[in-house]
């Protein structure tokens, strides 16, 4: 019992410690000290595990110090934690604006479309609240058809269960696709001010085009030692140096 009440004591001195840092970090970024600002968001980042504000917060410190593939690539992260929220979207929207390749997506099918942006409207822990309490309405839907004499009222039980079940289904689909892109990062930002795309993964294989700092591709191999094999939004595809990008 005694070493338990240690740990919760401990416990709480560290997230006030935390909060401490975190709040002398805004104080910085408040009086325009960028620099001593973001290298504190990124010591807390390294110490005590990721979070969206903070990689928010260091986003917009880059962007004030004119490093603009580092503000995307932040927001970037900021946006995969925090999907729904609409700042990060609208500050890395701006942070794009100010790179050098102007990208047009690739079209797909409109339910792909779709199917994306629903996914992408909660993190992973709305997501799981949504299919824990969709998991207890079908509960009391489904006793309500059983035990309630009113054959009005059962049919409101029974197909409210179906509804909850098919939220129950969507949300945990959903909650997993956005964990599947968390756990397993095949996205990065371009970093080098200018890069040439490779044929093959070879300093001697064909130059097929170059790219500039702060596009975004999808990694497509990872294997070949010093060299990723990249995609980009608008469907081109080739190899750069594994230095000149930074996962997200």
């Amino acid at each position: 019992m005694k070493r338990f009440i240690q740990y919760i004591l401990f416990s709480l001195v560290c997230l006030t410690v935390n909060a401490q840092t975190k709040s002398q970090a805004d104080e910085l970024y408040k009086k325009e000290k960028y620099e001593q600002a973001a290298a504190m968001y990124e010591k807390i980042l390294k110490k005590d595990g990721v979070a969206a504000a903070l990689y928010y917060n260091l986003g917009n410190c880059y962007y004030k110090m004119d490093e603009i593939p580092r503000a995307v690539l932040n927001y970037e992260r900021a946006l995969l934690l925090s999907p729904g929220d609409e700042d990060i979207r609208a500050n890395l929207v701006l942070a794009r604006s100010k790179t050098i390749d102007k990208t047009t997506v690739a079209s797909e099918m409109f339910f792909v479309t779709w199917w994306r942006a629903l996914v992408n409207s909660m993190s992973v822990h709305a997501w799981v609240v949504v299919a824990v309490a969709s998991f207890i309405l079908m509960l009391i839907g489904i006793l309500v058809y059983c035990f309630v004499p009113k054959i009005e009222v059962r049919k409101v039980g029974v197909y409210g269960a179906f509804v909850m079940l098919f939220l129950v289904l969507i949300s945990n689909i959903a909650a997993y696709s956005q964990n599947e892109l968390i756990e397993n990062r095949m996205t990065a930002i371009v970093m080098a001010p200018a890069v040439t795309v490779k044929s093959s993964p070879a300093i001697n294989s064909t130059d097929l085009f170059v790219i500039h700092e702060g596009t975004k591709v999808e990694i497509l191999d990872n294997q070949m030692k010093g060299w990723r094999e990249v995609k980009f939004e608008e469907g081109k595809q080739g190899w750069v140096p594994k230095e000149a990008i930074e996962e997200i």
